[in-house]
C-alpha cells in the first residue's frame, strides 16, 4: 500500500498520525545526530518529513539515508525547491501552493522538476498547500513571494480547500510556516474537515501538546512538528501519542 493510500485508510479509521518534520540545515551534528534519531525512533513520532523553504547545505539525500537506517517509519520528502528531490524517501508531496497567486509555485517549479522525479521513480503525491496566518512573515510567506490567507477568513480557506479537492490534490497541507507564533486555529481546520473528504496535514505554529491534540480533534489527519522538535531535540517524551486520539470509525459511515 502507498502512502498515500495509507493515510487515506487511516483517515477513514480515525486513526491519527504525527510526523517530524527535519530541516537539514537546523540539524544536530555528529554523534549527536544519531542520539536524536534514536530518540525520534523511541518517540511517537509515526512519519518524517525532509525539507525546507530555504536550505543551504543540499545534503537532503544522506540525511535519507541516515534516518532510513535508524527509524522505522515513513520518510516523505516536504519539498522547498526542486534540487530537495533526491531518491531514497518514501512519497514526495508534490506541492502547489494554492492559497497564493504565484505561478512559479502553482505550475512553474513542478515542470522543472517533473522529469527528474519521473526518473526517481518515487510516489508522488498531489498535495495543495496552503499558508495561512497574519503574520509576522514566515520563512515560506517570504521564500513564495505569496500573501497567507488570513486566520479570520476561514470562508476563503474552505473555498480554496474545496477547489484543491476539486483538482483532484490527493491531500491538502494547511501550514502556518515555519516559525509561526500562532497556529492554525482548531475552527479553521474543522471547517476545512467538514469541507472536504481527502486527508488533512496541518503545520506550523504548534509547539506543545496541547497544540497537537487540538488539531487531532478538529479534524486533522497528521500533525507535522518542526521548530518544537529543532528547539529541543534532547526531550521528546512531551509528544503524545497518536493512538490516544485515534477514533475508530467505520469506513462505510465517511461521508460522501
Amino acid at each position: 500500500m502507498s502512502w498515500i493510500e495509507n493515510l487515506t485508510a487511516d483517515q477513514a479509521l480515525g486513526k491519527k498520525r504525527l510526523a517530524a518534520l527535519l530541516d537539514p540545515d537546523d540539524l544536530p551534528t555528529g554523534r549527536e545526530w544519531l542520539r536524536f534519531l534514536d530518540r525520534l525512533q523511541q518517540s511517537t513520532i509515526t512519519d518524517v518529513f525532509i525539507g525546507g523553504s530555504l536550505l543551504t547545505k543540499h545534503n537532503v539525500a544522506d540525511i535519507i539515508q541516515t534516518v532510513r537506517e535508524r527509524f522505522n517509519g515513513p520518510i516523505t520528502i516536504f519539498p522547498g525547491s526542486p534540487d530537495q528531490v533526491v531518491k531514497g524517501a518514501d512519497a514526495l508531496l508534490f506541492l502547489s501552493l494554492i492559497s497564493g497567486r504565484n505561478p512559479d509555485l502553482l505550475i512553474g517549479r513542478h515542470v522543472e522538476a517533473a522529469m527528474r522525479i519521473r526518473r526517481l521513480n518515487l510516489e508522488i503525491v498531489p498535495t495543495g498547500y496552503m499558508l495561512i496566518g497574519d503574520g509576522p512573515l514566515t520563512t515560506a510567506a517570504y521564500m513564495s513571494n505569496s500573501l497567507p490567507i488570513p486566520s479570520a477568513k476561514k470562508e476563503i480557506t474552505v473555498a480554496t480547500a474545496v477547489a484543491g479537492e476539486m483538482l483532484g490534490l490527493g491531500a491538502l497541507f494547511l501550514d502556518a510556516g515555519s516559525g509561526a507564533q500562532q497556529c492554525i486555529s482548531p475552527s479553521t481546520i474543522r471547517a476545512v474537515r467538514d469541507a472536504v473528504q481527502c486527508p488533512i496535514i496541518v503545520g506550523g505554529g504548534i509547539n506543545d501538546a496541547a497544540g497537537i491534540q487540538a488539531a487531532w480533534q478538529a479534524g486533522c489527519d497528521l500533525v507535522v512538528i518542526g521548530d518544537a522538535i529543532e528547539n529541543r531535540p534532547s526531550q521528546l517524551d512531551w509528544l503524545p501519542h497518536p493512538e490516544a486520539f485515534s477514533v475508530q470509525t467505520n469506513p462505510a459511515e465517511k461521508r460522501l
